[in-house]
């Protein structure tokens, strides 16, 4: 398999956890891309131009990270990640989906930074961040949800606190979600979550 790779990218650091965590990773070939300048292999495989892409062996191109996610799931013999259906299955949905939403506001705000800081940009910022913090705190009162065997889920919520971290370290989520920063600690060091720490 090959995946379109950038390793501060949070939905590549899902995808790469979630390979790990099931044994494939040694069948993924990276390579290194910065959809920023839509490159054309990228473009091949994705015209969103956007990472991860993955193709299958077979040549089959997805993108975006929860159908990489799932795919990779049907893969290997390590448990599963994404619940069979029931109420456990539609838990760890709704937390891959709260964790991708703090992404997709965490990243936006990123992407603004360094531009003209107008009225309507720190409005827009105002709103992204006020996104995240509601997130934090359905975290924090659902924090017990977390516990017990990774699922999809919790794989995403790794790796949204781990962007915020990476890009928003000054501001301290952890103050004020004592249960949540408890929850990530005890699951850190897991190599999956390890080994896929951004850096840069």
């Amino acid at each position: 398999m090959k995946l379109h790779h950038s390793p501060t990218s949070p939905y590549v650091r899902k995808v790469m956890a979630c390979a790990i965590l099931r044994g494939l990773e040694g069948r993924i070939e990276t390579i290194a891309t910065n959809p920023h300048q839509s490159p054309a292999h990228l473009l091949a495989d994705n015209p969103l131009s956007r990472v991860p892409a993955l193709v299958t062996d077979e040549g089959l191109a997805l993108f975006d990270s929860p159908v990489i996610c799932e795919y990779l799931d049907s893969l290997g013999e390590a448990p599963r990640l994404f619940p069979p259906a029931g109420p456990a299955r539609w838990v760890a949905l709704k937390q891959q989906a709260l964790a991708d939403g703090m992404l997709d506001a965490a990243v936006g705000r990123r992407l603004q930074m360094g531009l003209p800081q107008d009225e309507g940009r720190q409005a827009s910022d105002a709103r992204q961040k006020a996104a995240v913090e509601r997130s934090l705190d359905l975290l924090e009162a659902e924090a017990a949800k977390l516990a017990g065997p990774l699922t999809i889920g919790s794989v995403a919520v790794v790796c949204a606190l781990g962007y915020l971290d990476f890009r928003f370290g000054a501001e301290d989520w952890r103050a004020a979600h004592s249960k949540l920063a408890a929850w990530l600690a005890g699951v850190a060091e897991t190599p999956a979550f390890a080994r896929t720490v951004p850096v840069g």
